[in-house]
């Protein structure tokens, strides 16, 4: 990412362009890009997160982080569905998860992910 910008200066009546360059490296890639991101206070391509944005997403993360799980392999079924309606035919996936030993897709995830 490149951030800078052109100033002007005056100084003892004259004025000095300057060019200001700042270069920032962040890898933003893999399972948690999203948080690395957000932690940066910066989207994906390098633009900055609204503080009002950030501060409500930490609001809500803050009420999520108390509640009662139900368990962890629904999660991981949940997550897999979320993310795996992204990568695999429906079929694919709705074999993959039986497979797995978890309930094949519902109707409900279907219609919300493949239709």
């Amino acid at each position: 990412m490149l951030l800078g910008g052109l100033y002007g200066l005056r100084i003892d009546g004259f004025i000095y362009m300057i060019r200001i360059q700042c270069f920032w490296l962040m890898d933003f890639s893999g399972p948690d890009a999203i948080d690395k991101a957000i932690d940066a206070g910066l989207d994906l391509d390098g633009s900055p997160i609204p503080s009002e944005m950030l501060n409500l997403y930490q609001e809500v993360m803050d009420k999520e982080g108390v509640r009662k799980r139900s368990g962890v392999k629904k999660s991981m079924r949940n997550r897999i569905v979320r993310t795996g309606a992204k990568h695999y035919e429906q079929n694919i996936l709705n074999q993959r998860l039986i497979d797995a030993g978890w309930e094949g897709l519902k109707p409900k995830e279907i219609e919300f992910f493949f239709s």
